[in-house]
């Protein structure tokens, strides 16, 4: 294929998640070919640093040889290519650049709490560290509770972004009881979870 695009990936990680969603709201998911890796915090894939120096996913490379990184750029190219309206124009662009990363800033502190968790040994582990991530997480939550009834009547970058946020906590902080407090949201991410690029793109191991 001549305008497939190669992608590092990990079913588990939430920004590859956030690539996909974009993908299939493009009609582009065909159009990438996706590539084993095994990233890690402490543990570099030198596959992955082929096409991004930090090591990191998602990191794309396009048929002309281009390597994009990270999620922000990857999407916005996709947007682009696809002649979408998921960044949209004028002052909502700012608005849903702003929702995108506070739904980035959020996955940002969940994946700080489990590195903290699963990379570090017992005696290393700070509980200080961890309850600061989960302080900015629960901020982040009451945010999204205030802004839904604006970011959840459209699908934008804002939006996708922010769901496959709440999906993580799903996914990785099962117990950790976010809806209860924040109902508006939770209805609002039942709804959408139901659009094809969220239900195909739920997080799962291996």
């Amino acid at each position: 294929m001549s305008d497939r695009i190669e992608l590092f990936y990990a079913p588990t990680s939430p920004y590859v998640r956030k690539v996909m969603a974009c993908a299939i709201e493009l009609g582009l998911a065909d159009r990438i070919v996706k590539l084993t890796s095994a990233a890690h915090p402490l543990k570099r894939d030198e596959r992955i640093a082929a096409f991004n120096p930090l090591a990191k996913v998602p990191a794309a490379k396009l048929a002309d040889g281009t390597l994009l990184f990270d999620s922000r750029v990857i999407c916005e190219y996709l947007d682009d290519l696809g002649h979408g309206s998921l960044f949209l124009r004028g002052v909502e662009r700012w608005q849903v650049l702003t929702e995108q990363a506070l739904g980035d800033g959020l996955l940002d502190a969940a994946l700080l709490a489990r590195y903290e968790n699963t990379c570090r040994s017992d005696a290393q582990r700070s509980s200080d560290w961890i309850d600061g991530q989960m302080t900015k997480i629960a901020a982040a939550l009451d945010q999204m509770e205030s802004d839904v009834a604006v970011f959840g009547a459209r699908i934008s970058i804002g939006s996708l972004t922010i769901a496959c946020a709440l999906g993580y906590l799903d996914f990785r902080f099962a117990s950790f009881d976010w809806r209860s407090s924040r109902p508006t949201l939770t209805e609002w991410f039942a709804t959408v979870s139901e659009r094809p690029s969220l239900r195909d793109t739920v997080p799962a191991e291996g």
